[in-house]
């Protein structure tokens, strides 16, 4: 959505956070091109931190698109802030299975709206103890799979020092520094006509995964564990893996 095109409430939110992110972070940006155009795109994130919503939102306006992110429905009917955050273009998600198809309906909405959906896979902070990605649910696999629109990655380093979870302590000293980095969609064509079954869902959502974890190593460096742990085979598996050899 072109920023002259944003309303009253859009325009006060910018207001009241972009100067706030601007004293609070040193912003290492790139590939913002990624995120160009007016066509309803999915951005795929990381999740590190309480504060990521933020540091993601300033990025995303300032590469010119407005930024809508799934939200529990129970906070859109608050009073006031659920109003502020309809006006804002935020999309309440719901729970179970009826509210849930209404909910992708509202995504595949927005997006063919033109809109760019934010979604962490992962649906929560990671619990990894380094903070790296995790296994992660199938509901952007599943939108890609219903809308075709691209997804594009996008990885964070440093809003854990804005809010480490781990601790649960927040820094408020000025220019923390953060990294963000959006990289080119990623290549999900192998399903293109494919069914959402569960297999075609796991598959996409690890492709989705690997990418973003790969991008993260590559600007905080280190070596990344394993999406998840593997089940380890039982001595009596072993066994009888022995004998049929």
């Amino acid at each position: 959505m072109a920023r002259r095109r944003l309303g009253f409430w859009q325009r006060f939110a910018v207001g009241l956070v972009k100067p706030v992110m601007t004293v609070w972070t040193r912003r290492t940006w790139s590939g913002q091109e990624h995120l160009g155009g007016d066509g309803g795109v999915i951005i795929v994130a990381n999740h590190l931190s309480h504060a990521d919503p933020l540091v993601s939102a300033h990025f995303i306006y300032d590469s010119g698109r407005w930024p809508q992110y799934l939200g529990k429905a129970s906070v859109f009917r608050v009073p006031v802030v659920g109003w502020i955050l309809h006006r804002c273009l935020q999309i309440p998600v719901e729970r179970g299975s009826v509210d849930a198809v209404r909910s992708l309906d509202a995504l595949v909405g927005a997006l063919n709206q033109g809109g760019a959906v934010v979604i962490y896979p992962e649906g929560t902070t990671t619990r990894q103890p380094e903070l790296w990605p995790m296994k992660a649910k199938t509901g952007a696999a599943r939108l890609a799979l219903a809308t075709g629109a691209p997804v594009v990655p996008v990885v964070m380093w440093g809003p854990e020092q804005i809010f480490d979870p781990r601790t649960s302590r927040v820094n408020l000293r000025p220019r923390i520094p953060v990294t963000v980095v959006a990289g080119e969609p990623i290549d999900l064509s192998r399903w293109a006509d494919a069914q959402p079954t569960r297999a075609t869902l796991e598959e996409m959502t690890d492709t989705i995964m690997l990418r973003l974890r790969d991008m993260l190593a590559e600007i905080r460096g280190g070596t990344p564990p394993p999406l998840w742990a593997r089940p380890a085979r039982s001595s009596a598996g072993r066994e009888q893996q022995g004998e049929a050899a």
